[in-house]
């Protein structure tokens, strides 16, 4: 979520060395189990594994995290944490458009395309930010305004004060955005869509968007507002 965000490199540029033996341990072992989830996925997430990436005894690391599954609570906010600058980084390259519905939907567009970024750049980590045993989603009010589901329910809350979704089609928006936007991902990381070239690949997420930009709303997309929309997810970095 910042510009210039290299991806690829957030987790390798934190990973802790080993022979640590002071200062913020527990920091240094979700950044460990955060690497180790990054190279081999949630399941290589253990506080034996972390505290052996540290350079510390397991005994020590006990001290911080109870058990297994407080580390994987730990280390999957890490990784919602760097979906959302995902989400950020590819917002920054939202063109200055002077039509706030194009401006909406352009930002809608970045959201969703971040967060397939995240899923191709880190998938290991992307894997874990949805692994089993997630908390229930906050309240809105609650919601931290920098998060993932935050920026997108900020996003759909835009689009209906430029006048692009009706207030009595808005509850439940940001779901199926969500939801189309992760099943995609998931397909081009696990399934039938795995093989796709990258034009093949950004052609087809930006019919996704499209799609969804649509359905949002109760009319079709005038030819300003789809491209406004789609463009976003051939944008190179």
């Amino acid at each position: 979520m910042f510009m210039g965000v290299n991806i690829g490199l957030m987790v390798l540029s934190g990973t802790p060395k080993r022979g640590y033996h002071h200062g913020d341990l527990r920091n240094a072992l979700i950044q460990a189990a955060a690497s180790l989830a990054s190279e081999s996925g949630p399941g290589s997430v253990t506080v034996r594994a972390a505290a052996r990436v540290v350079g510390v005894t397991p005994t020590a690391a006990y001290r911080h995290f109870a058990g297994h599954e407080e580390l994987m609570i730990a280390t999957r906010d890490y990784a919602f944490d760097q979906l959302g600058a995902a989400m950020v980084a590819r917002l920054s390259l939202v063109p200055d458009l002077a039509d706030p519905r194009a401006r909406a939907l352009a930002r809608l567009g970045a959201f969703g395309r971040g967060y397939l970024d995240f899923a191709l750049e880190q998938p290991g980590l992307f894997r874990t930010s949805c692994a089993g045993g997630v908390e229930p989603l906050p309240k809105l009010g609650d919601l931290e305004p920098d998060s993932g589901f935050g920026m997108l329910v900020r996003g759909m809350d835009e689009l209906v004060e430029v006048g692009l979704l009706a207030p009595e089609r808005r509850p439940f928006a940001e779901f199926v955005a969500w939801s189309t936007v992760h099943g995609f991902a998931l397909l081009v990381l696990n399934g039938q869509l795995h093989e796709l070239d990258e034009d093949t690949r950004d052609a087809a997420f930006a019919r996704v968007l499209e799609v969804v930009g649509e359905g949002l709303g109760s009319t079709g997309l005038s030819d300003e507002l789809r491209a406004a929309l789609v463009d976003i997810a051939r944008r190179k970095p």
